[in-house]
């Protein structure tokens, strides 16, 4: 059986990255009903803020990808699409 508590960990953090931060009210009510705090929340928010600087930061400084991770690489999508759709 999967960890309730885990899973709404999972769905906060997918709904803040989807949303852009644009969660509704009753999103962050369930967060914590699951036995999170206004605190976590902010945890929340700093661990996605960290994972995008992370990001940007390799793809603009063209970090060589560790050889452990190269089974599971991800190709740059076509950023002319992305500015179409954006």
């Amino acid at each position: 059986m999967p960890d309730k508590k885990l899973q709404a960990l999972r769905r906060f953090t997918q709904q803040i990255v989807q949303t852009r931060g644009w969660v509704k009210d009753n999103e962050i009510e369930e967060f914590m009903a699951a036995g999170y705090s206004k605190q976590q929340v902010l945890e929340v928010i700093l661990g996605i803020a960290i994972k995008v600087i992370h990001n940007y930061t390799n793809h603009i400084a063209k970090t060589p990808l560790d050889k452990q991770f190269k089974p599971n690489i991800w190709l740059k999508p076509d950023t002319n699409s992305l500015m179409d759709n954006g």
